[in-house]
This record gives C-alpha cells, structure tokens and sequence, in this order.
C-alpha cells in the first residue's frame, strides 16, 4: 500500500434545504468510501465524517465554520485539505482528484 489519503466528509445529522432528496452526509461518506476503495484496492485511505456541530478536532472547525457560514454546501468532500465536491458529490470529481495524487 502507498501514502495514506485522507479523505474528510462534513456534514451534519439535519439535512440541508437543498439536499432533502439526497442521502444524507453520513451516507454519502459510506457510499463515497465503498466505491473509492473499490476502484483504487491498492491505495490506503482513511475516511473520516464530521459533523458541523459537533466538530472534534481544531483542523476541522474551519471548514465546519465555512458550511455554517453558507460558503460551502455540505456534505464536503475534502481530500487532503483540498475542496473536492460538495452538495452532491460527483464520483469523477474525486477519481480526478485521487488520480492527480
């Protein structure tokens, strides 16, 4: 196995207005996990979820103050502190992220 990737998806138990239909930010990180490590088996990742109001670690409250704030829409995908997708996020957003590492 090479570097281990982390990747950090934001999110909180309530959904956003704009998400209603979609899975909810918990859910999206399973999903993302699964198809991520299905289509790269030989990487080492770790997923982490993190919920906007609950936040655990300081390096998270940025991007937890950012969602509260209504710059960015969760659930946030993060891969190695990089903004990858947010709102609903697009599997080929992240493989393009992952292939550029």
């Amino acid at each position: 196995m090479g570097q281990l990737i982390e990747v950090t998806v934001f999110g909180a138990e309530e959904k956003c207005a704009s998400c209603i239909h979609l899975p909810s930010a918990k859910e999206t990180m399973e999903w993302l996990e699964a198809a991520v490590k299905r289509k790269y088996p030989e990487h080492n990742f770790r997923f982490r979820y993190v919920d906007i109001n609950k936040v655990a670690e300081k390096k998270d409250q940025a991007y937890a103050d950012a969602i509260l704030s209504d710059e960015y829409m969760y659930p946030l995908v993060v891969i190695e502190d990089e903004v990858v997708a947010e709102g609903n996020p697009r599997l080929k957003d992240v493989y393009v992220k992952i292939d550029a590492m």
